[in-house]
């Protein structure tokens, strides 16, 4: 029997290779993106993209408004899945249609709120509540046990939360709650010898920032204590001087401290410590929200409006400064912008000051938080609405 000839293996086309290559390319540049920046694009960031593709914007890019629950010293969080507001009318979580996702009833006096990509968490200054947001509803309500007050909660970028708190038998107490379980402090800090201020959590989930405030040698004195989160015993100790510590963040390689008189920088590699000093200025508004740039306003006069907007980097030079003529009813600052609602226009600057955008009429909007890619969310008194500038 005459056998077969055996037939050449068919190489592939030369452009099949080719799509093959690039696809490949495509998918391990795009892996190695997300792993460089992990931080900014994950699962959050693809569902807020999703969800912002869906609202319908006018030609000036607001979007619909929807009513909120009102109140008086309301703040605005954004998260990847709505927005949550907290006022002397409670708290309430809504989708960016303005669907109620959950609510709080409760009266906070002082309300506060404070948020990350994901998470939000509300409460009333000297209360004894805090009340956790994400996915959509309510997550988590943690009370301090025996009484106390509440002095502040600060959320890092994971979700990990540090609670200060004065309570009976101590001066203060930090306890630190994991993203995954609100229940149960994952470290807790007992101080009796002096007060504690703040505290917020590192941006790794491994250590913690102090702030304490007590007298050494007879002189008022305000420190950073950095705690690691498996260790009793602070690994930095970093004296602040006679000021009151107003604020606080714990960035990448760096923890800013805002006081009453003068903004400091700490450098978690070296421990040392940059300042600007107000001189005779006064503090008008701060947000360190920004990532790697603070912004101040400052005002010549005790009373009145500021006058001037500065930023400053982690070294505390300045990187830019702008004159203001017209009350600032709000501000914010988020990834490399920041934002000036003044005037009736909505002005988003990066820190050089340049004009990124600027929203002619804002339509009467009072408040407004900012997200790192520009978009904003605005309220009036009874409204709330978004901003996707083009």
């Amino acid at each position: 029997m005459k056998e077969k000839p055996l037939k050449k293996k068919r190489k592939p086309n030369i452009f099949v290779r080719l799509l093959a290559l690039l696809t490949t390319a495509a998918l391990m540049l795009g892996a190695l993106f997300l792993v460089v920046n992990r931080d900014r694009w994950n699962l959050d960031t693809f569902r807020r993209w999703l969800a912002l593709r869906s609202i319908q914007t006018g030609s000036t890019g607001q979007g619909e408004p929807f009513p909120h629950s009102g109140g008086e010293s309301l703040s605005l969080a954004y998260l990847s899945t709505g927005v949550v507001t907290a006022s002397t009318a409670g708290i309430h979580y809504y989708s960016f249609s303005g669907e109620q996702y959950a609510e709080q009833v409760v009266d906070l006096t002082y309300p506060v709120l404070t948020a990350s990509a994901s998470t939000a968490a509300a409460y009333g200054a000297g209360d004894q509540s805090v009340y956790l947001y994400r996915g959509g509803e309510q997550i988590a309500a943690i009370s301090l046990e025996g009484g106390g007050d509440l002095l502040s909660a600060r959320l890092n970028a994971s979700g990990w939360l540090a609670l200060t708190a004065q309570e009976s038998g101590f001066k203060g107490v930090v306890s630190v709650y994991s993203s995954n379980n609100y229940q149960a402090p994952v470290f807790r800090l007992n101080r009796s010898s002096t007060f504690v201020m703040d505290a917020a959590v590192s941006p790794d989930c491994r250590s913690a920032a102090v702030v304490t405030m007590g007298q050494t040698a007879g002189r008022f004195e305000s420190q950073l204590l950095v705690y690691p989160l498996n260790s009793e015993e602070p690994s930095a100790r970093i004296s602040l001087g006679s000021v009151t510590v107003l604020d606080l963040d714990y960035e990448d390689g760096c923890i800013w401290v805002l006081g009453d008189s003068a903004l400091s920088v700490v450098d978690t590699r070296s421990w040392e410590r940059h300042t600007y000093s107000f001189g005779r200025n006064y503090l008008k508004g701060c947000a360190l929200g920004g990532d790697g740039f603070a912004l101040l306003l400052l005002g010549r006069y005790r009373t009145g409006s500021a006058d001037l907007a500065l930023t400053l980097g982690p070294d505390c030079q300045p990187e830019g400064s702008l004159d203001l003529r017209g009350q600032v009813l709000d501000f914010d600052a988020a990834g490399r912008y920041f934002c000036l609602l003044a005037g009736g226009q909505l002005s988003v600057y990066t820190p050089q000051m340049e004009l990124h955008r600027r929203l002619e009429d804002a339509q009467g909007a009072r408040r407004v938080a900012l997200v790192s890619n520009a978009t904003a969310v605005l309220a009036d008194r009874q409204h709330a609405w978004l901003y996707l500038p083009g």
